[in-house]
């Protein structure tokens, strides 16, 4: 869809009904990187990682956004690569707590700030990790103080755009000796690929496919 005719008021109400409860069961099997690759089979003796993050919309005027950062170059995974604030959950903490905890701790924003809308399918990554992804409001006139430990950069990108199934590309690379292949976002400069392209694809399905 252009901007022209994304309509935030329809997202809004799709938002509301069509995303699962806060730390509630999942409606839809969970996603992965090996979902355009369907010959592939990862390791079944594997355990994975819990891990959520927080993929916030910031509600601006002249046309909604989502928020992102670009991890810092020095990470041990996937360093330099653009992502949603989340990490690892710790021992009894649920998917939704450990994302706005991420989310304040990477961004220096109080999560108070943020309004939690609700959860989309889980995703699973060649890393090993299951991510539970939350998505969250926020409003126009926080003040950033991102973690340089964490965070190298954050930026924005219109959920027009993003919620275009034409700017979905699929390409592929080489990955542990096999190609592989995987959605990508590319937008003014930034390159949103992998795992993060790869939720927002299963965000738009549930929305709008």
């Amino acid at each position: 869809m252009s901007a022209a005719d994304f309509d935030v008021a329809d997202l809004f109400e799709r938002l509301q009904s069509r995303l699962d409860p806060l730390d509630g069961p999942a409606t839809a099997a969970g996603r992965s990187d090996f979902d355009l690759d369907p010959g592939f089979v990862p390791p079944g003796s594997r355990t994975l990682r819990a891990a959520a993050v927080l993929a916030p919309i910031v509600r601006r005027p002249a046309g909604w956004t989502m928020l992102f950062t670009e991890r810092a170059a020095d990470l041990p995974s996937h360093p330099g690569q653009v992502s949603f604030p989340g990490g690892k959950l710790q021992p009894g903490e649920a998917p939704a707590a450990a994302a706005l905890r991420e989310a304040e701790e990477e961004l220096g924003v109080p999560r108070a700030l943020f309004a939690p809308v609700g959860a989309w399918e889980s995703y699973e990554t060649g890393t090993g990790y299951r991510i539970t992804p939350i998505l969250a409001l926020i409003e126009p006139g926080f003040v950033l103080a991102p973690d340089p430990r964490e965070v190298a950069g954050v930026f924005e990108t219109p959920l027009s755009f993003l919620m275009n199934p034409l700017n979905h590309e699929v390409r592929k690379a080489m990955w542990q000796g096999r190609e592989r292949t995987y959605y990508a976002m590319p937008h003014d400069g930034k390159f949103i690929w992998g795992a993060t392209a790869g939720m927002i694809r299963a965000l738009y399905e549930r929305l709008y496919a």
